[in-house]
């Protein structure tokens, strides 16, 4: 009552300015509220849009590692990096290439095997001898001895790595998925010849001696392969005799 009365006896220009900082503190109170809101919403746009970007990278992310081995593959293919053999005969030209009777090669075969993968891997043959422009047929032996099927997968590569270019296979097992029961075994063929162009490039002129190499890991969802013509410490040589477990 008391606090009234003052007000009331408050003289005019005294009241006057405590309504206008009345009202200007509310004004204030509202557009600091206004703007608070206004910030809040920026921020929802645009932590929606780093979660869009984060889930677009995720996909894009997962895509490519299901197309990482046809991607890896068909560049290395195509442009023989690290030694990789070229794909994509041309079967016109196998028909009527000439063969080189006068340049004798000695093709060696090497088989590996990831520590990741129990298989028993090597090669049929230790070595064949060819001429560039002629085909030539080896064979590959792999056996799962464990207790349930395991599917794997191969790279390879061409030592020296200049020589991959001229390595071409018209049929091999590499890159694509092999599945083997318990105790199963197979033979895996690869149907090969060298260019005749081999003949007439001066940085062969004093190879004689090629080797083809895979290397079987287990397949698994989002694997990234190495490149070829890489070593790592990871991999053991499985070119011992096959023996059942």
């Amino acid at each position: 009552m008391m606090s009234l009365l003052a007000l009331l006896r408050a003289p005019l220009p005294s009241l006057i300015l405590r309504c206008v900082r009345s009202r200007d503190a509310q004004r204030r109170v509202i557009r600091w509220r206004s703007g608070r809101n206004q910030q809040q919403d920026e921020w929802r746009k645009r932590n929606k849009t780093v979660l869009t970007y984060i889930a677009a990278a995720g996909v894009g992310m997962i895509g490519l590692s299901y197309a990482s081995v046809p991607l890896y593959r068909l560049y290395c293919q195509v442009s023989g990096l690290g030694g990789t053999a070229v794909a994509g005969h041309d079967s016109e030209q196998v028909e009527t290439m000439t063969p080189v009777k006068e340049r004798i090669i000695k093709v060696t075969f090497n088989a590996d095997t990831h520590a990741s993968i129990q298989w028993n891997f090597r090669p049929q043959q230790s070595e064949i001898y060819v001429v560039p422009g002629e085909t030539a047929l080896a064979f590959y032996r792999a056996k799962n001895p464990t207790d349930k099927p395991i599917i794997g997968i191969s790279t390879y590569n061409v030592v020296p790595f200049e020589a991959g270019q001229y390595f071409n296979k018209i049929q091999c097992f590499c890159f694509e998925e092999q599945r083997l029961n318990p105790q199963e075994e197979v033979d895996m063929p690869v149907f090969f010849y060298i260019d005749p162009d081999f003949d007439v490039d001066p940085r062969m002129a004093r190879v004689d001696t090629i080797t083809l190499s895979y290397t079987f890991f287990e397949a698994k969802g989002g694997q990234s392969l190495p490149l070829p013509g890489f070593s790592y410490s990871s991999l053991r040589t499985s070119d011992k005799p096959m023996t059942d477990p």
